[in-house]
C-alpha cells in the first residue's frame, strides 16, 4: 500500500475526530434579557400554542413572559409572592403559579393574563405539574402533594408526605408519581389513583436530592444531588440505585432528552452538564458554561431547545439563555 493511501484516511479520521470534539451537543442560540428583574429566578413553563415562555422570577415577585419565536421580552406580571413552580394548564387555558411566600396557587388566564383564582395550598408551595389524565394541577408543598381542580380552584385530593417534597415526576401512561425529599435523602413513590404513598427509598450517598427526571419507557429515574454534586440512576420499580455520575454543582433543574438519550443538568456553579445515557450508565459529553447562579431552566422537546434562567449579578442583567440540541 502506498504512503499516500495511508496518510489520507488517517488525516480524514483526525479531521473528523477534531471536528466532533468541537461540536457541542448544545449550541448557543441567543439570549433574551429580562429587564429590571432582580433576585433569584425559579422554574419555567412553555405554552406551545403561542410559543410563550413563562418565567417565575422568585426574587422579583413577578412572572416574566418571553416570546420564544422573536426572542423578545413581552411583559412582566406582578401580584405574586415568591413565585416558584409554574406550569401550563391546557385544559383550562391557563398558567398555574405556586407562591412560596404565601403558600398559594394562582391560575393566570392565558388570554387576559389576569389572575383567575387563588387558593391556599400549604407552606412553601413549590414545584407544579399538570396531570393530563386526571385534569388536576399537582403542587408540592409542606405536607405532601396537593391535587387542585383547575376549574374550581379547590384542592381535590392530597398524597400525605411528612416533610417538603421538591421536584417530582408524573407517569404519563400510568398512575405513579415520584418525589424527592431532600431533607430526608429519600425518594417517595406514590399513586394518583389511591392518593397514597407506595414506597420510600433511600438515596444512599446522594444528599440534597432536589431535581428529578424520568424515563418512563425504561422505568428509570435520574436524580440530581448537591452533596456530592452528582446524578444517580434509580430503578423506579424497586428504588435500587444503578449508577452514579459526578456533575456540576448546585443543580436545581435537570431534564431527560429521550430522542438523544441525554440528561441535561443545570448547575448554579455556572454550567450545564450534558450526560449521554448508555444503558444504566451516564457518560459526560460536555460541560457548557453559563453564569453563576443559573440553576433552573426548561427543556422543550418540541423545539429541541433548552432554556436556562440566569439571575442578575455583578452588573449583568437577568436573561434567558437559549440552546439548541444537536
Amino acid at each position: 500500500m502506498s504512503l499516500k493511501r495511508v496518510i489520507i484516511p488517517v488525516l480524514a479520521l483526525l479531521f473528523c475526530s477534531y471536528g466532533g470534539a468541537q461540536t457541542s451537543p448544545l449550541q448557543p442560540a441567543g439570549a433574551v434579557e429580562l429587564p429590571g428583574v432582580t433576585g433569584r429566578i425559579d422554574h419555567l413553563a412553555f405554552e406551545p400554542a403561542t410559543g410563550r415562555l413563562f418565567v417565575a422570577a422568585l426574587g422579583h415577585d413577578t412572572v416574566e413572559i418571553v416570546d420564544t419565536a422573536k426572542r423578545t421580552h413581552l411583559r412582566s406580571l406582578r401580584g405574586f409572592h415568591e413565585p416558584q413552580g409554574i406550569t401550563e394548564v391546557p385544559d383550562a387555558d391557563g398558567i398555574a403559579v405556586a407562591n412560596g411566600g404565601t403558600g398559594t396557587l394562582q391560575l393566570i388566564d392565558a388570554k387576559s393574563l389576569s389572575v383567575r383564582w387563588t387558593t391556599e395550598i400549604g407552606g412553601d408551595a413549590d414545584n407544579v405539574r399538570y396531570d393530563t389524565q386526571r385534569k388536576r394541577v399537582i403542587v408540592a408543598a409542606e405536607g405532601g402533594l396537593y391535587a387542585v381542580d383547575p376549574a374550581a380552584g379547590k384542592v381535590a385530593a392530597r398524597i400525605s408526605i411528612a416533610g417538603h417534597p421538591e421536584s417530582f415526576q408524573l407517569e404519563a401512561g400510568g398512575s405513579r408519581v415520584y418525589a424527592n425529599l431532600p431533607g430526608a435523602s429519600k425518594i417517595v413513590a406514590g399513586d394518583r389513583s389511591s392518593w397514597s404513598v407506595d414506597a420510600r427509598w433511600a438515596t444512599g450517598s446522594c444528599g440534597s436530592n432536589y431535581p428529578m427526571a424520568l424515563d418512563e419507557d425504561a422505568a428509570r429515574l435520574f436524580v440530581g444531588c448537591r452533596r456530592p454534586a452528582s446524578v444517580i440512576v434509580v430503578d423506579d420499580r424497586t428504588g435500587a440505585i444503578l449508577g452514579t455520575t459526578a456533575t456540576v454543582g448546585d443543580t436545581d433543574d435537570m431534564f431527560y432528552d429521550a430522542t438523544r438519550r441525554r440528561v441535561y443538568v443545570i448547575g448554579g456553579e455556572g454550567a450545564i452538564d450534558v450526560l449521554s445515557r448508555e444503558g444504566d450508565s451516564l457518560r459526560s459529553m460536555a460541560r457548557i458554561p453559563t453564569r453563576a447562579g443559573a440553576r433552573t431552566g426548561l427543556w422543550v422537546a418540541a423545539q429541541n431547545r433548552l432554556y436556562v434562567a440566569v439571575p442578575a449579578r455583578n452588573g449583568q442583567a437577568a436573561e434567558i439563555l437559549v440552546f439548541d440540541a444537536r
